[in-house]
Parts: C-alpha cells; structure tokens; sequence
C-alpha cells in the first residue's frame, strides 16, 4: 500500500529555516482571528532577533515572507495587505539601458553628456570654462587608461570629435598656461616665511627654554 500523505512543514524559504516554517503552518491553523494575529505580530518580532541582518530589512518585507510561508493562506489583520500570488515566481522587468555606444569608452557616457552641454552654452567665457573642466577630467581619465604617449593635442581632438566639431580651444593656450591640469596642481605655490614670523618664533623658543629653566629650579627647590 502507497504511502498518499502530502510531506508536512516543506520549507518554502529556506533562509528562514524548519523551525519558522513549522510556527507558520501552526498559526495560520489557529481558529481565533484576533490571536491569529497577535501570533503573527509575535513571528514577526521573533524573526527579527533570530536574524539581527533582518533588522535592517522593511516589515513589509517580512510579512510578505511569512504570507508566502504560508501559502497564501494566512489571514491576518497585519499592517501590510497580502500580496498577489500571480506575483510569486514572476520574472523581474528588463532593465533599460541608454541606447547609443559610447564612442570613446575610458571617458565614459558622463563626458560625452558635459560635453553636449558645454555645447548649448551661448558665453563665448563661459563655454570656454566648461571646455577646460572637461579637458582636466578627461585627462585624468586618459592618464589612467593610458600613461604613456600623452598629449594634450589629444584631448582637445577627443573634445572636437566628441562635439562633432562645435567645441575648440587653442592648443597653444592650453599648453603655455597648463589648462589641463589640476587648479591645485596649476595655482598652489609655497610661500616663503618671512623673517619676522622666523624672529617671533626664536623669542618664542628662548621664552620656552627659559620656562624650562625656571621650571627645573623650583623642582629642585622642592627637593631641598
């Protein structure tokens, strides 16, 4: 004779383990509706400190893990509605990616997005600014991808192709002054100390050694 029993406590999610599953499958038994739910708020609150990582996780998502759990059959007056069970197994939406491909890939997308920006800038100045971010940026980028044969004559090639020939700066100016690189790197300079800050700091120190002396006195003094 065949053995017709159904398996009983099968773990539908398997990360929360047998025990949950089985407090599952006891509560939604229960006849009275509001321990039913009392139950149910109590699972909830036990999940959470069986699994500290689940703290961190929406409530929303825990019921929705023990009306699965259930099967669906969980009646509740929870703070959350049962969710579909069409949605159970359903395959997640396609994700959309930009169309186009990136025309120099070391730069990537965001550049070419500056740059069509810089584009619509009417300020003769202003656009000009715009190209010089761009080109210490996409120096950077280049640098990294690619540290020898480094030219700025490249960089304002790739700000001319990527523009379709809308954005220019001279070679020369940006060369003579530095363009490319950083403001930090372009614009800090070590200034000097000056001699009076060097003749305070000596009376300083004489007026700290003294300190010192007069401290090593009234120590001995004590001694004695």
């Amino acid at each position: 004779m065949e053995d017709s029993k159904q398996p009983i406590n099968n773990i539908i999610l398997k990360e929360y383990g047998k025990n949950i599953q089985k407090l599952v499958d006891y509560i939604k038994t229960v006849p009275d509706d509001q321990k039913r739910t009392e139950y149910a708020y109590a699972l909830v609150e036990l999940i959470k400190q069986l699994n500290p990582q689940m703290k961190t996780e929406s409530d929303q998502k825990l019921w929705d893990d023990i009306y699965i759990m259930s099967d669906f059959e969980l009646i509740v007056n929870g703070p959350f509605p049962m969710p579909p069970k069409e949605l159970l197994g359903k395959r997640p939406q396609m994700v959309g990616y930009p169309d186009g491909e990136v025309k120099f890939k070391h730069y990537g997308r965001n550049v070419e997005k500056l740059i069509e920006k810089a584009v619509e800038i009417e300020d003769d100045e202003e656009q000009e600014t715009a190209i010089i971010y761009i080109g210490q940026l996409m120096r950077s980028f280049h640098s990294t991808w690619n540290k020898e044969n480094f030219d700025d004559a490249i960089i304002i090639d790739d700000i001319k192709t990527l523009s379709k020939g809308k954005l220019h700066i001279d070679l020369e100016k940006v060369k003579q002054n530095g363009l490319f690189e950083t403001s930090m790197r372009r614009d800090f300079k070590t200034q000097p100390a000056s001699n009076d800050n060097n003749s305070h700091s000596g009376r300083k120190n004489y007026g700290g050694s003294n300190k010192r002396r007069n401290n090593g006195s009234n120590s001995k003094r004590r001694r004695n």
